[in-house]
């Protein structure tokens, strides 16, 4: 179900690496041309083309007033969710928006000599689009990770668009979108919202920016939009790799890696350990416990096309390994956490010891779970304040510092082959 590699295989573990990585939508043209035909008709006819692919993914076939979602509908819905699912989500929120809040920017200003100020002003992009999935299983917890960050920092018109099952089937999602307040939703879901989104329709106002996770659909139509609008980055499947030594619980172990499998047949999950007894008790652990998830179908496909145990010398090893597959998700179960997290440099999120299952990060800890997929993490972050803020440089020179530096600036533009510039500054000194 779950090959067991040694490292000392590199042949082996360099090819469980490049069937990982080749789950990039970026590498596969067939996907992005197909995609590109949907963004197009949907730049090109609106609503008309929004309707024609509700009828084809969803079996729905609506009218233009019908893809805006009510607010009658919208609370009915809400309504219908578990006591206990909205208790938590409030929870949800609560710790999201307090661990968001601390990564607020200030505009700032700084003087330098001769009368020159410069500084950057940071303010909220005015709109941002966050796109909930909704094929194989809804998340109501997409829709707090997306919502809170761009609250926090001042988006004043915030959107969601969803497949239309995430809406009336899952009450959940409903709940979440009532919790934060959100009463712009769009029950409009794949690839065809992505360029709604961005192009605008007769019903759906475009935005600036558009965040959150889908399928590869969403993914490459994110791609083949940005430019027009910004976007979070571009997701690829969900990923986690444990790094464990002999003092982890095989039981704790094997259920995370069975946790992040669960989302769907691309999934990763790999763990890396020194010992090769709790290997072995990880993979039994997996035959016992995958028997009573009601997702195992999933969950053993894709444990055998992108899960793995690899076998390593030691923690310095597997650190080595890690920041090589820069997975969206690290847990360290070792007996020096603090020190093996250290060496982490090319991750999404690190989770320290036994007790901070991925899990709790997709849920209730605070930090986003929007994390960077496919390698990404050795460029890039977790979605946060940052992602709908702009910050635009301010620049006051003084005539004084104009004389001064002018004939540097007109050197430089010369040396470009820009004559307009040399004299755009010189021109000055004769004033």
């Amino acid at each position: 179900m779950i090959e067991l590699i040694p490292n000392r295989d590199k042949e082996r573990v360099d090819s469980t690496l490049r069937r990982i990585r080749a789950r990039n939508v970026a590498l596969d043209s067939a996907l992005m041309a197909e995609v590109a035909t949907i963004v197009e008709d949907v730049h090109t006819r609106g609503d008309a083309a929004l309707i024609e692919y509700a009828a084809r993914f969803d079996g729905r076939s609506p009218q233009p007033a019908d893809l805006r979602v009510s607010e009658a509908t919208l609370r009915e819905s809400a309504s219908r969710a578990d006591a206990s699912v909205s208790e938590a989500l409030r929870e949800a929120v609560a710790r999201v928006r307090c661990f968001h809040e601390h990564e607020q920017q200030a505009s700032w200003e700084i003087e330098r000599p001769n009368g020159v100020r410069l500084g950057q002003r940071v303010t909220p992009i005015e709109s941002a689009g966050v796109y909930v999935p909704g094929g194989g299983a809804a998340y109501p917890s997409s829709v707090v990770m997306n919502v809170v960050p761009a609250q926090v920092a001042g988006v004043e018109r915030i959107v969601v668009a969803t497949p239309p099952r995430a809406l009336y089937e899952t009450p959940a999602v409903a709940a979440a979108l009532s919790e934060l307040g959100i009463e712009e939703v769009y029950a409009v879901g794949g690839a065809q919202a992505i360029a709604a989104l961005a192009y605008g329709t007769e019903t759906i106002p475009a935005v600036d920016k558009i965040t959150g996770p889908g399928n590869k659909y969403v993914a490459a139509a994110k791609k083949l939009v940005f430019g027009v609008v910004g976007i979070d980055s571009i997701a690829g499947p969900t990923e986690v790799v444990v790094i464990a030594d002999e003092t982890a619980r095989a039981q704790f172990v094997a259920a995370d890696l069975l946790a992040q499998a669960e989302h769907a047949e691309d999934a990763c999950a790999i763990l890396i350990t020194s010992s090769e007894t709790l290997a072995h008790e990880v993979g039994s652990e997996i035959r016992r416990q995958i028997g009573s998830l009601p997702r195992r179908e999933i969950i053993g496909q894709s444990l055998k096309q992108f899960g793995a145990i690899i076998l390593v010398e030691d923690v310095k090893e597997a650190c080595a390994l890690v920041n090589e597959i820069a997975p969206e998700h690290v847990e360290i179960m070792t007996r020096d956490v603090e020190q093996i997290a250290a060496q982490i440099r090319n991750a999404g999120a690190i989770f320290f010891g036994d007790h901070s299952p991925e899990a709790v990060g997709d849920y209730l800890a605070g930090p986003n779970h929007v994390l960077p997929t496919s390698r990404a993490a050795r460029f890039s972050s977790g979605l946060g304040v940052h992602d709908f803020i702009k910050r635009t440089n301010t620049v006051k020179f003084s005539a004084v510092e104009t004389k001064r530096t002018a004939p540097m600036i007109a050197a430089l533009a010369r040396a470009e082959g820009l004559e307009a510039h040399a004299r755009s500054a010189l021109i000055r000194l004769d004033y």
